[in-house]
């Protein structure tokens, strides 16, 4: 049996029109003669009456308790997996609607961010045997007394991955408004491009720093089981982006784009504190943060400083510790990472260079940076987001359909 799993986004199921476009591209895997899981997320996004943010409107969320928030957040996606396995067999297919501990994802009790135990695929199983097709339930499962839990925002990508992985299917399909991985955001660099195929790693720091096309933790489950993901759109036949461990780096070779990608993640502070080489001080001050659950982001330390970026929503509990230990500081407000990714830069000399001159030729000043294997990290001010990303575009020739050497 030739399994493929599909989720479609709430976006892919917003109103009849696009869940007709859904229906197609369940009809020509289905035609194509593989046995089909559907994954759905609830239908729309904030506003629209079916989505998970609109159903948690309803509510006092003051006084819920998180098993009764886990209830409602659940029913979007059930109606999503009703209507469209109706929808199926309107069309003469035969489809069984799931929820989530109906197909047999088992979890633990940790309501809202729920882990998966295991998928029993028993009835999953039986359903593809017969020649159906399963609509599951995205982002929820239950625990083994028959709770139903949420996996957390993105939970329906991390639900597609996990079933692809338990029924080793051949490939894991996720359909979205978009026609794939692109080199940048859309709305800031107008001639961004897709990207045809990319590694594990580089799609896993896009989403981690800021690119929503998938959650990072269905990549890292994709990644561990070595399996394949297809981003697509739902409404056109973009051919999409292929997600696959086999992208390698030559650098010998001419052809190749150093950078694939370019993202970037707001809300920013950066913090600068003395702390004149004194070690002791800096593990009582590191301790303090990581109680408190403030989590640092780039960070450099120096003989009489520390400078690191938290998110800005933390910057509260921050003052807090560090002025009750009377510490000096200095904080600077509404800043961006910029993330430019591409594993083939590693041992490229000359990148760095360009991506300074690349910003310096647009006034925009580099404030921290980091680098890992894959990434490169350069901290600025937010007003100047949208130049950097464009100048970089530019300066790396991702715009350009045709590889070329760089």
């Amino acid at each position: 049996m030739k399994i493929i799993v599909q989720k479609f986004g709430g976006t892919s199921l917003v109103n009849k029109d696009i869940r007709e476009n859904a229906l197609n591209r369940i009809l020509q895997r289905y035609n194509e003669g593989y046995s089909l899981v559907v994954v759905v997320s609830a239908m729309g996004r904030k506003g629209d009456p079916y989505a998970t943010d609109s159903l948690i409107e309803l509510i006092n969320k003051d006084i819920v308790d998180l098993r009764s928030m886990d209830m409602i957040m659940s029913c979007g996606e059930i109606i999503s997996s009703v209507v469209l396995s109706n929808m199926l067999n309107e069309r003469g297919l035969h489809a069984t609607a799931f929820t989530g501990g109906q197909a047999g994802i088992i979890t633990d009790f940790n309501y809202g961010h729920a882990e998966v135990l295991y998928i029993n695929t028993r009835k999953i199983l039986n359903c593809l045997e017969k020649g159906q097709i399963a609509v599951i339930t995205g982002f929820q499962g239950m625990t083994k007394n028959g709770e139903i839990t949420t996996l957390g925002r993105g939970g329906s990508d991390t639900s597609a991955v996990l079933l692809g992985e338990s029924l080793n299917s051949e490939l894991v399909e996720i359909y979205t408004d978009v026609d794939g991985v692109l080199t940048a955001d859309p709305k800031i660099v107008s001639d961004a491009r897709v990207i045809k195929t990319i590694s594990y790693n580089e799609l896993y720091q896009l989403a981690e720093d800021g690119a929503k096309v998938i959650h990072p933790k269905a990549v890292e489950i994709a990644q561990n089981k070595n399996m394949k993901i297809l981003i697509r759109n739902t409404v056109n036949d973009s051919s999409g982006t292929l997600v696959t461990n086999s992208v390698q780096s030559n650098n010998f070779l001419k052809d190749e784009k150093i950078i694939s990608a370019l993202t970037h993640k707001s809300n920013k502070t950066q913090i600068t504190i003395s702390t004149q080489n004194d070690k002791n001080m800096i593990n009582k001050l590191m301790k303090e943060i990581a109680d408190n659950g403030i989590s640092i982001d780039l960070i450099n330390f120096f003989v009489e400083k520390i400078i690191f970026t938290i998110c800005s929503s933390d910057l509260s509990k921050l003052i807090k510790i560090i002025e009750k230990k009377d510490y000096d500081y200095n904080i600077v407000n509404d800043l961006s990472k910029l993330s430019i990714i591409g594993h083939r830069m590693c041992g490229k000399p000359g990148v760095m260079q360009r991506i300074v001159n690349a910003l310096y030729s647009e006034k925009v000043d580099i404030l921290q940076t980091s680098d890992s294997h894959t990434t490169i990290w350069c901290l600025i001010q937010t007003k100047n987001v949208n130049k950097a990303i464009n100048a970089l575009h530019k300066e790396f020739q991702l715009s350009n359909d045709t590889k070329v050497y760089n």
